[in-house]
């Protein structure tokens, strides 16, 4: 299976970093998600860590999950894995910090919301946009309510709205916003102020604390919202249509629009 994870240790094994290096696009597919798995767990057992940054390598984050690992046979499969590592992501053994630029969308966007903090370049784009394929995301769905609010997490959820950077931080998703090219160079001064100093014991047990809610979304409202998408959602014409639509490089026809539109005889006889 094909590497697409790149782990490195710096400052003397205390700073992580796990590269997705499939670019443009780090599309998290099986085989993403299986070799983040595994930097994980290669990392479980450091105890002088202090930080893991998760970038993607080359302009953007992440394009977002594979559609075709989205169609119906497949769906169910790429759902545990997904949330597998999610829980992963939660034990991890220092803070995680989702270092973004360029799109970070759908299954991209995921990953960034069980990080513990995310800092963006200013060109960086959020976004959700699975409603335009006629489903939803369940991990999104549940994770982003914690770091923003229902109202705001419905937003995106609903209409498949982007947050540029700038928006992002303002609802308290983004902690930090850096210049245009200048991410690398600005969070590496933040780690070495803000992380390298502190005690890596304190710095672990101080992000299982702050991770509680994440971790109580992860193992409650995730399997629940897994079950609408795989026993409802996916029973529905709809959202077969939306994947295929997009394979295919068309618009979708929702089976609700065909099944309520009116002809014109209709519509007279409704006037008469």
């Amino acid at each position: 299976m094909e590497n697409k994870v790149r782990l490195e240790l710096t400052h003397n094994g205390q700073v992580a970093r796990i590269m997705l290096t499939a670019p443009k696009a780090n599309i998290l597919d099986k085989a993403m998600m299986l070799g983040l798995g595994v930097a994980l767990d290669d990392l479980a057992a450091q105890k002088n860590l202090k930080a893991i940054v998760l970038a993607g390598a080359g302009a953007h984050f992440s394009f977002g999950a594979s559609i075709e690992e989205h169609l119906p046979d497949r769906i169910g499969d790429t759902l545990m894995h997904l949330r597998n590592l999610l829980l992963k992501m939660a034990a991890a053994p220092a803070p995680m910090i989702a270092a973004v630029c360029g799109q970070c969308l759908g299954g991209g966007f995921e990953l960034a919301l069980a990080c513990d903090l995310i800092v963006a370049e200013e060109n960086a784009q959020f976004a959700l946009p699975e409603i335009k394929l006629g489903v939803f995301p369940p991990a999104g769905a549940a994770l982003l309510p914690v770091r923003v609010g229902s109202g705001r997490a419905a937003e995106m959820v609903l209409t498949g709205a982007s947050w540029n950077a700038n928006q992002a931080a303002a609802a308290g998703l983004v902690n930090k916003v850096f210049p245009r090219g200048d991410l690398d160079r600005q969070l590496e001064a933040w780690i070495e102020s803000d992380f390298l100093p502190r005690s890596a014991v304190a710095l672990r047990f101080a992000a299982q604390a702050s991770r509680r809610p994440l971790v109580r979304t992860l193992e409650i409202d995730l399997p629940a919202l897994e079950r609408i998408y795989l026993n409802d959602l996916m029973e529905q014409t709809d959202a077969v249509e939306g994947v295929m639509a997009f394979l295919e490089k068309r618009q979708p026809h929702w089976l609700a629009d065909q099944v309520f539109s009116e002809t014109p005889c209709e519509k007279n006889a409704v006037s008469r």
